[in-house]
């Protein structure tokens, strides 16, 4: 018995180092991350789908800005909002409210223009894995309804204590159009490259809120800069006038009057445009519309902002679709990124909520900022 205690004895500390050998041949002295690559067989709208009660909000959005089609069959990469992010929003923005003694939002009723223009930063032209984001300095992106700017790129978070030795993930950038990174927006995501029928998806971290750091303030109304039609003065003219003609109680001279309680109304008939010719060129990089006092269904749901310096030849500085006012008397600020002087300015209309004749309440081509 003595002889057999000796002999385990002497095999302890060969137990020992088998062991560690054995331990690091396992890891290889760090955590081997596996690729997060996996297939989904429907399109990126059917992927959002498969998700009950993790992507009910990006979903509710999607669905009210118009953007269902373009995840269903344009190559597009997502970058997928969850539920907790909206709720994080939303919360800040009533919080806000609350102290205003204001009634609180919700995604149903807050602004449409602003909402839109949002979620459109998550939803980029063309198919981004990871593989094509690993550039030194990342890789600039654009949205696919406005081209608006934005940036990913690839890093890896610590494992085992071993700096980079993670997973990939990506930081996700806002650049609010500045070339300086300290002006940016960043977030990350939780995982990477869900392959759809038609895309990819990253997933959003949780703690992210949504609309980066804008979705308090774009929401909440700030005045437009001066209005350009009463700075400089100049002449409105129209496609098609109101059968009364233009200083009809109803005539186009109403929609630059200033009082939102009067309106334009005509037949729109496929296209109706709206055009001021100011008295000298000036730059405009916002404009106003103010919906009428009735029949929501006679509101503009698309158009184009456009400028020009003959009248002739125009240049589209914005383009809306899928709009809609939530109320009546409701003015709307539209931004645009326009940066020349025009001396005319035009909305071109070509489709109306519902119906064929057209109203609106004011209008106004004002400032950039």
């Amino acid at each position: 018995m003595k002889k057999v205690i000796k002999y385990i004895s002497a095999l302890k500390p060969m137990l020992v180092v088998m062991l560690l050998l054995s331990a690091c041949t396992k890891d290889g002295g760090y955590h081997d991350v596996k690729d997060s690559n996996s297939k989904f067989s429907g399109n990126t709208y059917e992927y959002l789908k498969s998700k009950p009660g993790v992507y009910d909000s990006l979903l509710a959005v999607i669905d009210r800005v118009g953007l269902k089609q373009t995840l269903m069959d344009s190559n597009v990469t997502l970058f997928a909002v969850p539920n907790p992010s909206f709720q994080l929003a939303i919360k800040n923005l009533n919080t806000l409210r609350r102290q205003s003694d204001k009634d609180p939002l919700f995604l149903a009723n807050v602004d449409g223009v602003q909402l839109d223009t949002m979620v459109s930063y998550y939803i980029i032209r063309g198919k981004r894995t990871t593989d094509s984001l690993l550039l030194q300095d990342g890789l600039d992106l654009y949205s696919v309804r406005f081209g608006y700017p934005m940036h990913a790129k690839v890093s890896k978070i610590p494992a085992s204590g071993l700096t980079g030795g993670g997973p990939d993930i990506i930081e996700y950038s806002n650049t609010k159009r500045s070339k300086f990174v300290r002006n940016w927006s960043t977030t990350t995501t939780g995982s990477n490259n869900i392959n759809t029928s038609n895309g990819v998806v990253h997933v959003v971290s949780p703690d992210h809120i949504f609309g980066f750091d804008e979705f308090v303030s774009r929401l909440t109304f700030v005045l437009p800069p001066p209005n350009l039609m009463t700075l400089i003065g100049g002449k409105l003219t129209v496609l098609r006038d109101n059968d009364g003609g233009p200083d009809n109680g109803e005539g186009s001279k109403k929609v630059i009057d200033g009082d939102d309680h009067t309106k334009f109304l005509a037949d729109l008939q496929g296209r109706l445009w709206m055009q001021f010719e100011l008295n000298e060129p000036a730059v405009s990089g916002v404009y106003t519309l103010t919906s009428a006092n009735d029949a929501q269904e006679r509101d503009p749901k698309a158009w184009t902002y456009e400028g020009s310096n003959d009248g002739k030849n125009w240049t589209e500085l914005d383009r809306r679709s899928n709009f809609f006012f939530e109320e009546r008397y409701q003015t709307k600020v539209f931004r645009c990124a326009n940066t020349q002087a025009y001396k005319f300015y035009r909305v071109d209309i070509t489709e109306l909520r519902d119906g064929g004749l057209f109203q609106l309440a004011e209008w106004t081509i004002n400032k950039a900022k």
